[in-house]
């Protein structure tokens, strides 16, 4: 053996024998079944190890597997698989309870796997109808379930241009008026949504209410969480608002073209 070598073993020795000299470690290796009094690295391991053999039970194997997807669902960006993984591991975690005869473990995790299922569905379903919104689906009934729901009467103003904008709000009954550019929207539209996207999130104009009606709404906030949730949704809820403005942008224009043609009907 090189010298160097036996040198590190030599130190090593010295500093496990001067740790044994501690009441509380030598209580440690008593509990562990080694004799405070002739203990090596070697014996310490090969200890471990033996306890480590004795303790491979079918349980513990299905335990510590699932506690490795419990830790992977730490590394994971997106819900959608944290969900997947979590499943997984409250199945795993379960089967220990059940084998182990643990029955507070088996009731806690086997509780959890019909909330994650639950969890993991809203979640698919809301990516799915987002997707279709994207593809030409203007509809966004998939967002009802986070919505909560609000009346206006006749007169009433929902917000004004440049009011901070905090929600996002979907009409159900009634009539209401962009006042800027006198346009009526109708039930099944979406308003206050580029207040989500604007910088300093400031209102882009002003809406009355000119007919009783209910609207949905939805906080900013909440729209934050469920876009960061998973980026797919993210990305097409910022599809469809942008659809949503080249909508706007366009009936402007045809606005403007018809206004035009009138003035220019009139001087002729």
């Amino acid at each position: 053996m090189p010298s160097g070598s036996a040198d590190i073993s030599s130190i090593l020795d010295r500093i496990l024998e001067a740790a044994t000299d501690n009441l509380r470690i030598a209580k440690i290796l008593v509990q562990m079944g080694l004799d405070p009094n002739n203990v090596t690295y070697d014996s310490i391991f090969n200890r471990m190890l033996e306890i480590f053999v004795q303790n491979i039970t079918l349980a513990n194997m299905f335990a510590a597997v699932g506690a490795g997807f419990f830790v992977a669902t730490l590394l994971m960006r997106t819900m959608v698989p944290l969900r997947v993984a979590n499943m997984v591991g409250c199945a795993l975690f379960a089967v220990f309870g059940a084998l182990s005869a643990n029955v507070s473990t088996f009731l806690l995790y086997l509780l959890l796997l019909p909330i994650n299922a639950l969890r993991l569905r809203q979640m698919l379903k809301l990516v799915k109808k987002a997707r279709h919104a994207a593809e030409g689906d203007m509809s966004i009934e998939w967002l009802k379930p986070f919505m909560t729901e609000r009346k206006y009467r006749r007169g009433d103003t929902l917000f004004k241009l440049g009011d901070p904008a905090k929600e996002m709000l979907l009409t159900v009954t009634g009539k209401f008026l962009v006042k800027e550019i006198n346009i009526e929207i109708m039930p099944g539209a979406l308003m206050g949504e580029l207040g989500f996207l604007t910088p300093g999130n400031r209102r882009t104009g002003t809406i009355e209410c000119i007919e009783d009606g209910q609207v949905l709404t939805i906080t900013y906030d909440r729209l934050l969480e469920i876009y960061f949730q998973d980026p797919q949704f993210g990305y097409y809820f910022l599809v469809l608002t942008s659809q949503r403005l080249l909508q706007n942008i366009d009936r402007l224009q045809k606005q403007l073209a018809s206004e035009r043609a009138a003035t220019t009907n009139r001087i002729a």
